[in-house]
């Protein structure tokens, strides 16, 4: 049986394939909408009282908001190195157009920050963790990166085999160690050299305090949010590569991403300064990086 926090690959109403809001999540900050456009359509929408990130999962497209067009540059996969991202402040009415699978990841914001677009050259590449618990992070919207009001994201990749979000972490609290932040995981597997079908597992549990429970298999498409608690692994299956797309927000006046370990597991960071990062990494990147 599946948890309510576990939201099944295309299981919204067209034209979206993921449309999570702070209404149909039972909580008030953060969304995401992940869309197919052929080349024939186009999304329009106006932002409202929300901020948000929109990028291509798969191929390319333009936005267009108050009489500039911003380039999507397409890309063959979400494992084919970042993307171009643009960026849009509240009450901004727009027009999505293009051939491809496209993320708008939300978030709820006092103030409006300008239009803007950051390149998939300028999108910072970051290689955490070491061993099997290597992965490669985008960090195209996070915090004392990409200034915004509330909407912290980035992406993950975690080759297959290897275990990410992990030692098991959580930022549910307002406190000087810990950002009060709701999470969306969104997650797409690589297939197997003969086309199979990838697949992976999170993991999200709490505290005696604040009981939740979670562990689902993860496929292309599926989410699965984390309104609190300690979350991770998110394992890749060997054999298939996993990507997963973060979108993070919270109530509070400061921006930031502050977390805390499960105690029981935090001694496993202190092992990755005697292991290399796994030789796999960087997947992609045209950079070179």
């Amino acid at each position: 049986m599946h948890s309510s926090l576990y939201i099944p690959a295309r299981s919204a109403e067209l034209p979206f394939t993921v449309d999570v809001t702070p209404e149909s999540a039972g909580w008030t900050e953060s969304s995401l909408q992940v869309l197919e456009l052929d080349d024939s359509q186009s999304f329009e929408a106006n932002t409202g009282d929300t901020e948000v990130m929109i990028l291509p999962l798969v191929d390319g497209g333009t936005v267009d908001c108050d009489g500039i067009t911003y380039e999507l540059s397409p890309r063959k996969s979400v494992f084919d190195g970042p993307a171009d991202m643009v960026y849009l402040g509240t009450g901004q009415e727009y027009r999505l157009s293009g051939e491809g699978r496209f993320a708008i990841c939300g978030a709820r914001a006092k103030r409006s920050f300008p239009n803007r677009r950051v390149a998939a050259a300028d999108v910072p590449v970051e290689l955490r963790g070491a061993g099997n618990c290597s992965r490669q992070v985008h960090n195209f919207g996070t915090a004392g990166v990409f200034e915004a009001d509330s909407l912290i994201a980035c992406e993950v990749i975690t080759p297959g085999g290897n275990w990410s979000s992990y030692p098991a972490h959580k930022h549910d609290e307002d406190t000087p160690t810990q950002s009060q932040l709701e999470e969306i995981y969104y997650f797409e597997i690589a297939p197997g050299p003969d086309n199979s079908r990838g697949f992976g597992y999170h993991r999200v549990y709490g505290t005696p305090d604040r009981p939740i429970e979670v562990l689902e298999e993860v496929r292309t498409g599926d989410v699965v949010l984390v309104p609190h608690g300690y979350h991770g692994p998110s394992v890749a299956a060997p054999g298939y590569h996993m990507y997963y797309l973060n979108v993070m927000a919270g109530p509070g006046a400061e921006r930031a991403w502050m977390i805390v370990d499960d105690p029981e597991h935090a001694w496993l960071r202190g092992t990755w300064d005697d292991q290399p990062v796994d030789p796999r990494l960087p997947l992609h990147d045209p950079r070179g990086v």
